[in-house]
């Protein structure tokens, strides 16, 4: 399927990583400023001032805006690992509710042991 000269020319204007919404952001905060200088310039006192402000808080919703908008890219999908390989022979097994040391299989044989079979 063809895509049409204006599908095109589209696709040049869509943002699609974060980097270029940084960019783009970058790009707008410059301009707000050249545009605040001159504001300044032409407007002397407090309403320049005022209108720099303006101009300065413009970059700040734009860009929360824009990397809001892309789409993060999907976490990689990791395969599970079978069993048989993560169990090797004498491998002490561990749990949250075992000592790390390895296990025991010997039970009420140990002096020390209250546990009655």
């Amino acid at each position: 399927m063809k895509m049409t000269k204006r599908l095109r020319l589209a696709r040049l204007f869509t943002i699609k990583t974060r980097t270029e919404a940084l960019f783009l952001t970058y790009a707008i905060a410059v301009g707000a400023i050249e545009r605040g200088l001159h504001y300044i310039d032409q407007y002397q006192g407090y309403s320049g001032y005022v209108l720099a402000a303006a101009c300065l808080g413009v970059p700040f919703v734009a860009g929360a805006k824009l990397i809001d908008s892309v789409k993060k890219q999907p976490a990689p999908v990791r395969l599970p690992v079978p069993a048989e390989l993560l169990r090797r022979r004498g491998a002490p097994r561990l749990s949250r509710n075992r000592p790390n040391g390895g296990r025991m299989n010997r039970g009420s044989a140990l002096r020390a042991s209250r546990r009655r079979d």
